[in-house]
Formats: structure tokens, sequence, C-alpha cells
């Protein structure tokens, strides 16, 4: 149905961007390949799965993204027939999953973290700029299907009052 809405609005030339729909599966998919990404790029900045940065406290931030790529990845992917959580969360997760490496990596750059005072001044590594795109890419997906969900409830609530 989204993909024949695309192609009819193609073929009439409208150019209002709200007549163009995406499959809900699509963005979905989108947003966990995101997440996945992110995950796979702190695994091959930590040297693969087996090994752990140092300080501690950073391995075990890797690990905790590493995780949480993998779960928000499983919470979009799944129908919402077996989710066990709102639509919202893993959007919402998404945020989350994409802010926090992002601000940590800038902070370690500018001010430098504890245990960690070599990498101020190293904007040049690649594996960390790949990583601040995919995080980027994974916050404005999330924000605006967390817009788009709050604008739905909103009419939804609007009609029903």
């Amino acid at each position: 149905m989204a993909q024949q809405s695309v192609a009819d609005t193609a073929v009439r030339g409208e150019r209002d961007a709200r007549a163009i729909t995406v499959p809900d599966v699509a963005v979905r998919f989108s947003g966990a390949m995101l997440a996945l990404a992110v995950a796979a790029v702190h695994v091959a900045d930590q040297g693969g799965v087996t090994a752990f940065n140092s300080p501690d406290w950073i391995g075990w931030s890797y690990r905790l993204i590493e995780v949480g790529g993998a779960a928000t990845a499983l919470v979009l992917l799944l129908p919402a027939a077996v989710r066990l959580v709102p639509a919202w969360a893993g959007w919402a997760a998404g945020v989350l999953l994409g802010t926090g490496p992002f601000v940590a990596y800038v902070l370690s750059r500018t001010v430098g973290v504890p245990g960690d005072p070599g990498d101020v001044g190293n904007w040049g590594y690649w594996v960390g700029t790949v990583s601040l795109l995919v995080e980027a890419g994974l916050v404005a997906l999330s924000i605006s299907m967390l817009w788009s969900l709050r604008g739905n409830l909103t009419r939804r609530f609007r009609r029903e009052h």
C-alpha cells in the first residue's frame, strides 16, 4: 500500500511530502541496522568481542553499548504482537544509544575522561568519525520517529475526546 502511494505521488507529480509514506518495517529496519552499526563500531574499536578497553570503566561502557545496540535492534525489529514494550520504547532506546557514546567521544577528545588522557585532541581517529556519523543518524531517525508517534497519539486523543 505504501509503495503504491509513493508510485501514485510520483506519477501525479505532487510536491507535498506528507503524501509520500514509507513502510513502517523499512524505517524500523533502518533504525535496527543503525543500532547494530553503533555496536559493531564499538566492538571494532575495542579490538574484537574478547578484547577489553582500559581503564575498566571504559571497557564496561563499551560492553553496555554493544548489548544496548543488540537489544535496541531487537526491539525495533519485533512485530507489535510479540513486542513486550510500546513502540516508542525502541526509539527512545535509539536516542540514548546514540547520544551517550556521542557525548562521551566529544568529552574524551576535548576535556578528557578519567583514566584516558591520551585521546584529548585526537580527532583524526577514523573509527571515532564513523561512530559519530552512525550515532548522529540513529539519533536523528529516533527523534523523528518519536515526534511522529507523539503526533499520532495527540491526534487519536483529540478524536476520542
